[in-house]
């Protein structure tokens, strides 16, 4: 019975260590906590809060996961490793997948209590200019990071084909040019949107193509939501 406790106290003390020096999970814990207090108050059915609970589970599992993995490589091995570094990233993108995961299915759960109908909601997102600049924020971003994959050059928040900044940039112009019709404001936004851009080439992050890439990524990719959604 002693073991038995002991075992508990310390299942206990790793839950806490993890609470205590991860903002992630800490962060992911609050949010485990008012999401659950949600489904309660929105009056999910048992089998609805036993598949929300298995999931918050699921993520905060792969936190801990995350966070046992990289302190065990670290103890194994105090030098830098190519091979250190891959474990850690995978192990972070398990985290990453299983978060995403949670997501869809928390929407999937929650969008049947609040759920508005499909085609209003797709008017509301044609007549709200933030619910478009998001979605083509997004859409750039990932096609950026596509992009980096592809190419195998740079990371995805730096360097490497093609340019992120410049893809954002020149995506938030793309908007407010179909925003307003004032030239004086698209002029000055596009020389702003320009000099940033340029900006990653004179500091030796990108090349001219690059820049040149990520710029028409966000500008076309751009001009099309705002076609499908206009």
């Amino acid at each position: 019975m002693h073991q038995l406790i002991e075992s508990f106290n310390n299942a206990v003390e790793g839950f806490l260590y993890v609470l205590r020096s991860q903002r992630n999970m800490r962060l992911q814990f609050l949010l485990a906590v008012l999401i659950f207090i949600a489904g309660i108050i929105l009056d999910f059915s048992r089998t609805e809060l036993v598949c929300l609970g298995g999931i918050i589970t699921l993520v905060l599992f792969a936190e801990m996961f995350n966070t046992a993995l990289e302190h065990t490589v670290d103890l194994i091995s105090d030098t830098y490793h190519p091979l250190a570094r891959i474990i850690k990233d995978i192990s972070a993108g398990a985290v990453l997948l299983t978060a995403i995961s949670a997501v869809i299915f928390g929407y999937l759960l929650f969008s049947k209590r609040i759920a508005f109908p499909f085609v209003r909601g797709i008017s509301r997102i044609k007549s709200s200019p933030v619910h478009i600049t998001i979605i083509s924020l997004i859409i750039v971003m990932a096609l950026v990071i596509l992009g980096k994959i592809i190419f195998r050059r740079g990371t995805p928040l730096h360097g490497g084909m093609p340019s992120g900044h410049s893809a954002v940039v020149f995506c938030l112009w793309t908007i407010i040019v179909f925003s307003t019709s004032n030239p004086l404001i698209i002029a000055l936004t596009f020389l702003m949107a320009a000099a940033l851009a340029r900006t990653r080439m004179n500091e030796g992050i990108h090349t001219l193509w690059e820049v040149v890439a990520g710029s028409l990524l966000g500008f076309l990719v751009t001009l099309l939501v705002l076609q499908i959604l206009k």
